[in-house]
């Protein structure tokens, strides 16, 4: 099915991570920075699919922050920490997902960038 989905990216540790991931509110105005560019965020989310094709919890959960919120589709709780986020794709993970961005819109600030 199709669903609509948004990632937030921070640098974290020198490596670029989900902070947030499916929300539909947008920020309204970013610090405008070039550490990143379309292309990369574009990219960051093949990092992601990447992830769930490995079928391993522990390797999709390592693609969120520390401070990340995931608003699962197959779910009505929100995860908001490395534990349970991984738990979730403990079960998600047997559905063999993945993703395709259908239409992307980036937008890039310092040390964030957002895909939606």
């Amino acid at each position: 099915g199709k669903g609509r989905y948004t990632f937030l990216y921070v640098k974290e540790d020198s490596q670029w991570k989900i902070q947030h991931h499916h929300s539909s509110v947008m920020p309204e105005e970013f610090a405008m920075g070039k550490s990143i560019t379309e292309e990369e965020v574009q990219g960051l989310f093949g990092l992601w699919n990447d992830a769930l094709a490995t079928k391993d919890p522990k390797k999709v959960a390592m693609r969120y922050a520390k401070h990340s919120v995931l608003l699962p589709t197959v779910s009505d709780t929100p995860r908001t920490d490395y534990h349970a986020i991984k738990d979730y794709f403990v079960n998600f993970l047997k559905l063999e997902p993945q993703g395709k961005i259908i239409e992307s819109n980036v937008q890039i600030g310092l040390n964030v960038a957002q895909d939606c």
